[in-house]
């Protein structure tokens, strides 16, 4: 990574010249205190956490019974069911073993399988065994062409093969020109669809699919959708249906705890509010954001999500309030790690600085419990190379300096928070070994893809809200300068720079892989929840639109049993 060592100009005299602090206008929180305390609800919990135990033991016995010919699109249906459901984590032992044997009944050599002419089955079989690491081929679609190499017209009637042929587009690597055409066919028939059959059952969902596909979406938000989809399907399972629920709703319990718990520490211990009020105040859009890397009860989301908090206050630091003397000034403290440098700093950047070293101490204390302080180190590593990609923007805003797009993106992914916040969230997972966190710290493709994905798509919404202040030059600015194309252009370049990470993404995603999935699935979901917020606007900074539509989704709202 530069180091952004750039000489800082002065005047004939020696004097620098005046800065005005590059403050944001960001809105306050939308939530006030509403999530500040937290009250256990329901008196029947404990009838609702027995009911739920008989309906897992129900649903296991039909993930474990046999398999055979005739009920083989059943389980593939309820598989998927299952995983879109958001309850596949606990049963995924079963799920692994089942898929394990579809594989060997479904293929023939060279991953081709051989089953069924039906396209909805065969898509789907093709995308769960995707999503768990087969190397399927696609070739499997071979059979639904015409003889000039294009999908059949004949197909376009099939809305359920069609959503199906979309949602398994969505896996598709580099090079695979027929899923690339997969997807082009399935969108056109699908957005045709929706315009002619206003009325048909199928419609609602065929839009949120094309408004967010599965394999970008995030499973915690996409079952509260898939809920009402599966609930109106008459051939539905009740049980099934009815255990996700119960799940949902006690899980959300366990995340309105912590939320309420990191709000404390957010208003109260940290009191940024009066402390550092040139900061966003995004405590509750942060817990959000983690629990879109991971919802489930046995990782520890207060690490990570306490990161993400810090890496706003960072950002908003280096970005939106420091001069470029005091930016100077806590780079090198946190470069030395070291309460003694706190004296040098002034009064706003003791604070964070302090809460920064405060956080890191509460980590390693859990490290320790974990037996596991060697893993700090790392963590250590990742916010030094954070704030240094700070202060080199800083400096590139200061000198006017315009960077080329390779030493752009190298820096300002870097600043984007992605390889610090991945490197934290697998600080959450107790299976965290040091061999995965040495794969982490080196750029391996998955990390680099999604933090590229965030890095180009945060850019690319919010852009215009930031260039209304000093800022650093985008990588629009940067595209367009380089290649000499006009910003319309330099944006379509770039959309395509982050489809080819998707298809990094979901290549690393393949056996043989470098680390055990539930690691990859963690820069999978960083990568989604981008894809969720940053669309058409940035849903962080302005936080009161489809980012509060979505917290009320996962925190407000219950599902009715």
């Amino acid at each position: 990574m530069s180091n952004g060592s750039l000489s800082l100009p002065t005047s004939a005299n020696g004097a620098k010249p005046p800065f005005t602090r590059p403050t944001a206008n960001f809105h306050p929180s939308v939530w006030g205190d509403r999530f500040l305390s937290y009250v256990p609800t329901s008196a029947e919990s404990d009838s609702h956490i027995q009911q739920a135990k008989l309906l897992k033991e129900d649903v296991r016995k039909s993930l474990v019974s046999p398999i055979d010919h005739n009920n083989f699109s059943f389980k593939l249906n309820f598989i998927d069911s299952v995983q879109r459901l958001g309850v596949s984590y606990h049963f995924e032992h079963e799920i692994d073993t089942l898929l394990c044997q579809i594989y060997n009944i479904s293929t023939k050599d060279n991953n081709i399988i051989a089953h069924s002419d039906h396209l909805y089955h065969t898509a789907l079989l093709f995308r769960l065994l995707r999503q768990h690491g087969y190397r399927i081929s696609s070739g499997i679609f071979c059979k639904f062409l015409d003889q000039t190499g294009k999908f059949k017209e004949s197909l376009a009637d099939d809305i359920q093969g069609m959503l199906s042929l979309y949602e398994a587009a969505g896996l598709r690597c580099h090079g695979e020109d027929m899923l690339e055409e997969a997807h082009k066919f399935s969108f056109e028939q699908l957005t045709k669809f929706i315009t002619i059959q206003l009325s048909c059952s199928h419609t609602t969902r065929v839009q949120h699919s094309l408004k967010q596909s599965l394999r970008r979406g995030l499973p915690r938000l996409e079952a509260t959708y898939y809920m009402s989809f599966y609930e109106e399907d008459p051939s539905h399972d009740e049980k099934l249906l009815t255990f996700a629920k119960l799940d949902f709703n006690m899980l959300q319990e366990l995340h309105l705890k912590e939320v309420s718990s990191l709000t404390k520490w957010w208003t109260k211990d940290l009191n940024v509010l009066t402390n550092l009020p040139f900061t966003r105040d995004r405590i509750v859009e942060c817990c959000f954001w983690i629990l879109g890397v991971y919802f489930e009860p046995q990782y520890s989301r207060w690490i990570t999500t306490k990161g993400t908090a810090l890496g706003s206050i960072i950002d908003d630091l280096y970005d939106a309030y420091g001069t470029i003397e005091e930016l100077e000034l806590f780079t090198s403290a946190i470069e030395r790690w070291d309460i003694c440098c706190m004296i040098d700093l002034p009064k706003y950047m003791q604070l964070c600085y302090k809460g920064i070293l405060d956080i890191y101490e509460e980590i390693e204390t859990e490290m320790k419990k974990q037996e596991k302080v060697y893993l700090m180190k790392y963590a250590k590593k990742e916010m030094k190379r954070l704030v240094q990609a700070h202060m080199a923007e800083a400096r590139w805003c200061y000198t006017n300096h315009i960077p080329t797009m390779e030493e752009y993106m190298e820096v300002r992914g870097i600043s984007s928070g992605y390889p610090f916040l991945m490197t934290l969230s697998f600080l959450g997972m107790e299976d965290t070994t040091e061999e995965v966190l040495i794969w982490a710290t080196n750029e391996p493709v998955i990390i680099a893809a999604s933090t590229a994905i965030a890095r180009i798509m945060d850019d690319i919404v919010g852009d215009e809200f930031e260039q209304q202040r000093e800022h650093v030059v985008s990588s629009i600015y940067c595209y367009m300068k380089q290649h000499k194309v006009s910003r319309k252009c330099a944006i379509e370049e770039l959309q395509k720079l982050v489809e080819n990470a998707w298809k990094d993404i979901n290549d690393a995603c393949l056996a043989p892989t470098q680390v055990p999935m539930t690691f990859l699935i963690r820069a999978v979901n960083f990568a989604r929840v981008i894809d969720v917020l940053y669309k058409d606007e940035d849903n962080y900074t302005n936080a009161g639109g489809i980012m509060k539509d979505h917290i009320e989704s996962l925190l407000v709202k219950k599902m009715s049993l």
